[in-house]
């Protein structure tokens, strides 16, 4: 299975976004995974996002949507207002049918490198500290972990990589 290069995700992704988070939400929620819960991205919050330019999209002829990634160059809610010139990545997904082909490492490879064309020093993202999982394979990416963010109902480790 190849792909092609993300592209800026549009209106007409919209519904297919946020099917694909829901289906991973449910799916995280059946294998006991905690990281997204049901429901939690609202389809307007997703709309208002693509509106803003941070999702991209890659698309399969057969499949259609297969992986999603939300490129941010400040990210107050998660890393406070941390002036350090970043890359940080959320929506990270990939459809189950998708998955074990290397599009996860794809989309983390084509993320660093819009990092590096904009001349940051650093990629980050987060993954929540229930999740050792998903840690795991940040951390295998080369990322390490810097810190945790509380939130009143969950917690995150703050995870980063130099792109230097």
């Amino acid at each position: 299975m190849s792909f092609e290069p993300p592209r800026p995700a549009t209106a007409a992704d919209v519904d297919d976004i946020h099917a694909l988070r829901r289906s991973l939400e449910d799916w995280m929620a059946a294998h006991g995974t905690v990281q997204w819960p049901q429901g939690s991205l609202p389809r307007e919050r997703v709309a208002t996002q693509v509106d803003a330019g941070e999702w991209h999209v890659v698309r399969d002829d057969e499949l259609g949507l297969v992986g999603t990634v939300r490129l941010l160059w400040t990210d107050p809610d998660f890393w406070g207002d941390d002036p350090t010139p970043a890359v940080y990545v959320h929506g990270l997904m990939v459809d189950r049918r998708a998955a074990g082909h290397g599009l996860g490492t794809a989309l983390l490879d084509w993320a660093a490198a819009r990092g590096r064309d904009a001349g940051v020093d650093l990629f980050r993202l987060d993954c929540r500290t229930t999740n050792p999982v998903l840690r795991t394979y940040y951390e295998g990416y080369g990322f390490r972990a810097v810190g945790q963010r509380d939130f009143a109902d969950f917690s995150c480790t703050l995870l980063e990589r130099s792109l230097r």
